[in-house]
């Protein structure tokens, strides 16, 4: 009964993520964008850290998320190319 419950709760929020992404996202128009990233939020290993999930603090300049084409530049301090290649 546990089990059944947890699948579907991962399976609604799985879901539930999946509507709250913009639909430009869905089809793959997105970029990496840079310098936006919180501490241990990255999508990807940079320079300075191994993986990701494992950036060492806000905003660290080679650490990138995916977004959304055309959003990036539009968020402070976000950018298209890392400062630290």
């Amino acid at each position: 009964m546990k089990t059944t419950f947890a699948v579907a709760a991962v399976l609604n929020a799985a879901a539930l993520f999946a509507a709250a992404i913009p639909a430009n996202a869905q089809t793959g128009a997105t970029e990496k964008c840079y310098g936006v990233a919180k501490a241990g939020r990255n999508d990807c290993q940079t320079k300075h850290s191994s993986c990701a999930g494992t950036s060492k603090k806000d905003g660290q300049a080679d650490a990138w998320l995916t977004v959304p084409a055309g959003i990036c530049e539009k968020i402070v301090g976000g950018k298209l190319t890392s400062s630290q290649s």
